[in-house]
C-alpha cells in the first residue's frame, strides 16, 4: 500500500492527511508477524504524526506563553496513528479581551493579543487576520484619542476666545 501524506495550515491549524493508493495495495498478513510492529509505511506515518504532534503543541504553547492572562486553555484535533496512539494534528488558543477602562489599557490589551497571534515561529492565516483585527482596534482607539483631544484643544480655544472678548469689553 502506498500512503500519499500531505501537511496544511488552515486556520491557525497544521493538518496531516493521508490518502491510500490501491493500485500499489501489498498485503501484509500481521498474524504472521508480531501484531506490535509496524511496517515501515506505517512508521513513517507515525514519525510524520509525530513530528506534526511536536510541531502544533509549540505552536499553540508559544499562544499560550506571550498571551498570558488573555490566553485560554489550548484544544487539540486529534488524529489516531496506526500505533494507535492519538496525535495533535491541529489546535487553538482562545485570545479573551476584556473591557478596558482607558484608551491605553485598551491600547496595552490589542498590543498583547497582536504578540500572542505572531508569537509562533510560523502564524497562520488565523494568526495574521487576528493579529490585523487588533491592529485596526488600535488605529481606532488612537483615532478616538485624537478626536477627544481636538476636542478639548477646540474647547479650550473657545473658552481663550470667549475670555478675550470678555477682557476687550471690561478694558476701554
Amino acid at each position: 500500500m502506498q500512503v500519499t501524506q500531505a501537511g496544511f495550515y488552515n486556520q491557525d491549524s497544521f493538518y496531516y492527511n493521508s490518502k491510500e493508493s490501491k493500485e500499489d495495495e501489498k498485503s501484509v498478513d500481521k498474524s504472521e508477524s508480531n501484531p506490535n510492529e509496524l511496517s515501515q509505511e506505517e512508521q513513517a506515518e507515525v514519525d510524520k504524526l509525530e513530528a506534526i504532534d511536536t510541531h502544533v503543541r509549540a505552536h499553540e504553547a508559544a499562544h499560550q506563553a506571550v498571551g498570558g492572562a488573555l490566553a485560554g486553555a489550548a484544544s487539540f484535533t486529534y488524529q489516531r496513528g496506526p500505533d494507535n496512539k492519538m496525535y495533535a494534528i491541529g489546535g487553538e488558543v482562545p485570545i479573551a479581551t476584556r473591557e478596558a477602562q482607558t484608551p491605553d489599557e485598551t491600547i496595552q490589551i490589542a498590543q498583547q493579543v497582536i504578540a500572542a497571534a505572531l508569537a509562533p515561529s510560523d502564524p497562520s492565516p488565523q494568526d495574521y487576520s487576528v493579529a490585523s483585527s487588533a491592529t485596526m482596534m488600535i488605529k481606532a482607539q488612537q483615532q478616538k484619542a485624537k478626536e477627544s483631544q481636538d476636542e478639548a484643544n477646540g474647547l479650550e480655544a473657545y473658552k481663550d476666545e470667549k475670555e478675550q472678548k470678555n477682557n476687550l469689553d471690561i478694558t476701554i
